[in-house]
C-alpha cells in the first residue's frame, strides 16, 4: 500500500543516497553498495550522473551538479581533449574500457542547461561536449558506438545509429546552440542528424526502431525510446508515432505494470544471465510520459507500482515483485525524484 508517509520516507532516503554517491572530487557513482560481488558499480557513468544532477537541482542539492561538471572537465579521461565519453570511469577519471557512448555527451549538455536555470553556466564544458559530438559524427552516423544498455554496437560501414543515442545528441547540440553562439558545424550536424532520425520510424510496423541503418531495421521494442519524449524532446508526447511506440512498449515489455528494457532481456545483475525483471527507472520514465500528457492517474499507476514493491532503497530491477540486482541504484533514486516532481508529490 502506498501512502504519503512512505513516499516521503523514500524521498528522504533518495536524498541520502544522492549525497553519499556524490564523492568529494565530484564523481557521482552508480551505487554506494557495499555487498560482496558488486564492486563493479562503484564507477561513474556520465549519463546516469547527468540524471542525478537534474534530480539534485530539483531538490536544492545544487553543489552536487557543479562538482560533477567540474569532475568531467578536470578528471574524465579524453573529455577535456576530445569532448567525448567512454562507457564508464573510475572515480579518479580513468576510463574503464573503450566503448564509446554518444548519448552520454548529449546527456551532460542537457544537465548543464537544466542547472543553468539555478546557477552559473559551464560554457567551456558545453562547447567542448558539442564539439565532441560533432567530431564523432560522419554525415550519416557515429563511429562505432554502444547503445544506452551497453549491449548493442553500431557499424559505421552500415551507417547504423541507435535511435535514443541520436535523439540525445540532437538534444545536446540544440541546447548548446541556445546557451552559446552556435557554430556552423553544430548547426550542420543537427540537420544531418535530424534527417537520419526521421528514418528511425518504421511506418510498416508503426513504431520507432531501436537501431537502424542502410540495411538494418532492428524491430526490438526497446523501452529506452521513452526518452524520445523526455528528456530529448525530439517528439511531442501527443505525436502519433510516439503514442503507437509507447503503446507497443506497454504491450510487449510489461511484467504486470512493471516495465522491462525489452522482451527476452537476460541481464539480471552481478554480471549474470537469466530472465530479467522490470526496471524502476523505466516505470518512472513512463510515469513522466503520462505526466506530460496530463494523465495523472496513469502516471501514478506506474510510479506506485515501484513504491509498492520496495521498502526504502530503490533497486536496479524488480523481479517476482521483489527488489533485485543492485540496491540502491543512484539512477533509480534520481528518476524517483524527477517523476515525483512531475506529479507534484513533493
Amino acid at each position: 500500500m502506498v501512502n504519503d508517509e512512505k513516499i516521503q520516507r523514500i524521498f528522504d532516503i533518495s536524498k541520502k543516497v544522492l549525497k553519499e554517491c556524490s564523492l568529494e572530487n565530484g564523481a557521482i557513482v552508480a551505487s554506494n553498495i557495499r555487498q560482496k560481488g558488486f564492486k563493479n558499480y562503484f564507477y561513474v557513468w556520465p549519463r546516469d550522473a547527468s540524471f542525478v544532477c537534474v534530480a539534485c537541482d530539483l531538490i536544492g542539492l545544487k553543489t552536487i551538479p557543479e562538482r560533477f561538471f567540474r569532475w568531467c572537465w578536470n578528471y574524465a579521461e579524453s573529455f577535456r581533449e576530445k569532448g567525448i565519453f567512454f562507457m564508464r570511469y573510475h572515480t579518479n577519471g580513468k576510463k574503464y574500457g573503450i566503448q564509446f557512448q554518444p548519448d552520454q555527451i548529449g546527456s551532460l549538455i542537457w544537465a548543464i542547461e537544466h542547472h543553468s536555470r539555478y546557477s552559473e553556466k559551464f560554457n567551456k564544458i558545453v562547447e567542448k561536449a558539442a564539439d565532441g559530438i560533432c567530431s564523432s559524427w560522419n554525415v550519416m552516423c557515429f563511429r562505432k558506438s554502444f547503445d544506452i544498455w551497453e549491449e548493442k554496437v553500431t557499424s559505421s560501414k552500415k551507417k547504423e545509429n541507435h535511435t535514443y543515442s541520436l535523439a540525445m545528441c540532437i538534444k545536446g547540440l540544440n541546447v548548446a546552440s541556445k546557451l552559446l553562439q552556435p557554430k556552423e558545424e553544430w548547426l550542420r550536424c543537427i540537420e544531418q542528424m535530424k534527417i537520419q532520425f526521421n528514418r528511425s520510424y518504421d511506418k510498416k510496423i508503426g513504431y520507432f526502431l531501436r537501431t537502424f541503418g542502410d540495411k538494418t531495421r532492428d524491430k526490438t521494442v526497446d523501452s529506452s525510446l521513452l526518452g524520445l519524449v523526455w528528456p530529448s524532446e525530439i517528439v511531442k508526447p501527443n505525436d502519433k508515432r510516439i503514442i503507437s511506440t509507447i503503446n507497443k512498449i506497454i504491450r510487449v515489455n510489461s511484467l504486470g505494470n512493471g516495465i522491462m528494457r525489452y522482451k527476452g532481456d537476460k541481464y539480471i545483475g552481478k554480471l549474470k544471465r537469466g530472465k530479467a525483471g522490470a526496471w524502476p527507472i523505466l516505470n518512472f520514465w513512463l510515469s513522466i510520459y503520462f505526466s506530460k500528457l496530463r494523465k495523472k492517474e496513469k502516471a501514478l499507476k506506474y510510479f506506485k507500482w515501484v513504491i509498492e514493491r520496495v521498502d526504502e532503497e530503490l533497486p536496479e530491477q524488480i523481479k517476482n515483485d521483489e527488489p533485485s540486482s543492485i540496491i540502491p541504484l543512484t539512477w533509480s533514486h534520481a528518476m524517483f525524484i524527477i517523476a515525483g516532481k512531475f506529479l507534484d508529490l513533493f
